[in-house]
């Protein structure tokens, strides 16, 4: 049984209504501004699709690192902003990415309010209405992009309707019952491909493997096979899914906002987990955040 992992995403559409109505006023990254996302983990994955979107956005340049590999402070890359993605506000490499930055400005979205980041950004939104106490991250991932991409003009409307219905359907038995699942998506998606494969393996220590949907013909094809799936986040490219299905394997796709069909695998992630008798509140190996030693 799952106490907090099916309700925290269950919530998600009601999550998105509360970050779309904050958007406007947010102190987030500004037109024509230079921008560094950085994250850890899920934070990662959504600082990559943010970063893609506000790009196509025409917002400006804008990059994402993991907090632990970026090119940041003194004598390092400059950027007008950098933008900090923590639900914790308390994990470690991203605490020290603020710290030296040497006076560029800082935005943290964070869900916790008392926690180190608060003082260390010049700017915070917080978000406590999308903490979990799951350790698997799920509403507080796609309520900070929800946020972030109503900040970029979007409409989140359709996203948050395709998501009920991702709530409401009954689960997909192919990837449920699958010996393996590889997630594609393109451009910004490709963050929730990744994301949605995390999810897989933090939930239900599942093989799954993440890949740009162009590059999957470029050898991880080979993987697919009869009882694997290949799911498509966002339009698949012409051609791939018969290639798929001519090498024995599923290929999953529907007609839904990425965001809503990140939902579906989460909820997939559970019940794979489930199946085995794994508790996805407490995954293995995990905690809430990742605090290192000094």
């Amino acid at each position: 049984m799952t106490a907090y992992t099916e309700s925290e995403i269950a919530s998600q559409p009601a999550c998105w209504r509360r970050a779309v109505e904050l958007a406007a006023a947010a102190p987030l990254p500004r037109p024509g501004e230079r921008v560094a996302v950085v994250g850890c983990g899920t934070s990662w994955f959504i600082a990559q699709s943010y970063a893609a979107l506000r790009e196509r956005a025409g917002h400006g340049e804008t990059d994402a690192f993991p907090a632990s590999e970026a090119p940041l402070g003194p004598s390092a890359r400059r950027y007008d902003r950098v933008l900090a993605l923590t639900r914790s506000g308390t994990t470690t490499e991203v605490l020290d990415v603020l710290r030296r930055l040497d006076g560029t400005p800082a935005t943290a979205v964070t869900a916790d309010p008392a926690t180190p980041v608060m003082d260390l950004a010049g700017d915070v939104v917080v978000l406590d209405f999308a903490d979990e106490r799951s350790v698997v991250q799920t509403r507080f991932a796609t309520t900070q992009l929800a946020l972030l991409r109503a900040h970029l003009g979007e409409d989140l409307a359709p996203a948050v309707a395709d998501a009920e219905q991702a709530l409401a359907e009954p689960l997909p038995s192919e990837p449920v019952e699958a010996e393996q699942i590889t997630f594609l998506g393109s451009g910004w998606v490709y963050g929730l491909a990744q994301e949605a494969a995390l999810k897989m393996r933090e939930a239900a220590r599942a093989w799954t493997e993440a890949y740009p949907a162009m590059e999957y013909r470029h050898g991880p094809i080979s993987i697919a096979g009869p009882g694997r799936v290949t799911w498509m986040l966002g339009p698949p490219p012409d051609g791939l899914a018969g290639e798929v299905r001519r090498a024995g394997g599923a290929f999953f796709h529907r007609d839904a906002d990425p965001m809503a069909e990140l939902v579906l695998a989460q909820r997939v992630a559970v019940a794979r987990a489930q199946a085995r008798g794994l508790d996805p509140d407490q995954p293995m190996h995990l905690t809430r955040s990742v605090i290192l030693s000094s």
